[in-house]
């Protein structure tokens, strides 16, 4: 009798564990972010809507941080997804040294993000960085730039540093996916006159969907919770024109404005849950329609 309940016990202490620390400080920051709580005043005073009104306002610069938020999730989603696939695809094939290759391209996705930004903050400085020297030695100085301190520059080369570490561990993900597709179907399809490409379309991307269900909504919420590498880089610069979501987040917080910040953080989080549904939706409904 005692053995029977033991996972009683053990179900009831998990949701005990959820509810105290993932429900309650999910709707405490919900609450709060209709309060005017900040750090020079004792008092909290319920609000409505002002914090998402001030978020949404045009005097304010919320609305291009939710623009660069969006701009550098959907770069990265596409990006990551192209070149893993492409890589994917190359190495699940007979060439040689496929196995040093795959390690290669997956090693900088154990690397932790803080370390990558360092990196990369001096291998783009404009005067000194590893890569400006590198194309002036090469006599092709006219395409150095100022990466992280020219705005027309700065966000894409974060977009391309945070595409070179992911890109590896969404190759891993959809090589494990090709993988487990039978060869039987490709040897039915080619006795049966079907091109590379008409294989590629009816059976590796309708078979793989799973696979890539998984890694789009990966990128997805990365993408949208970026913050590590924005900050390292640039610090949201110059000026706001690189800042997202977090960064901003993170900023009104470090300024004592902790109603705004839980307001964005619920913005946030409803935009995550939103995007997640409606994308794993799309991409099952077009796995089960092939």
């Amino acid at each position: 009798m005692r053995n029977k309940l033991y996972p009683s016990y053990f179900a009831w202490g998990t949701i005990l564990l959820y509810l105290v620390f993932f429900v309650v400080p999910g709707v405490m920051g919900f609450y709060y972010s209709f309060t005017d709580w900040n750090s020079y005043s004792d008092e909290i005073n319920f609000i409505g809507f002002d914090n998402f009104k001030e978020m949404f306002s045009p005097d304010e610069n919320y609305v291009d941080f939710i623009v660069n938020t969006l701009n550098f999730t959907v770069s990265t989603v596409v990006l990551k997804t192209a070149l893993g696939l492409a890589f994917a695809l190359a190495l699940n094939e007979g060439i040689r040294m496929k196995g040093f290759h795959r390690v290669m391209i997956f090693m900088p996705a154990i690397v932790p993000m803080l370390v990558v930004g360092l990196i990369f903050k001096s291998v783009l400085n404009p005067a000194t960085g590893l890569l400006n020297e590198t194309l002036r030695f090469l006599g092709l100085g006219f395409l150095a730039q100022k990466w992280l301190v020219d705005a027309a520059w700065a966000f894409k080369s974060i977009i391309a540093v945070d595409t070179w570490k992911g890109v590896g561990y969404i190759m891993i993900i959809l090589l494990a996916g090709l993988q487990s597709i039978s060869k039987t179907y490709y040897e039915a399809a080619e006795i049966d006159g079907a091109s590379a490409w008409g294989r590629f379309i009816h059976i590796t991307i309708p078979l793989l969907m799973p696979a890539l269900v998984v890694t789009t909504v990966l990128n997805l919420l990365h993408g949208l919770k970026v913050f590590e590498v924005v900050y390292v880089l640039t610090n949201g610069g110059p000026g706001w024109s690189t800042d997202v979501l977090y960064t901003v987040i993170f900023k009104e917080f470090s300024m004592g404005r902790y109603g705004v910040g839980t307001a964005l953080s619920s913005l946030l989080f409803l935009v995550m849950t939103v995007a997640g549904y409606f994308v794993i939706r799309l991409m099952s409904r077009q796995g089960e329609e092939h």
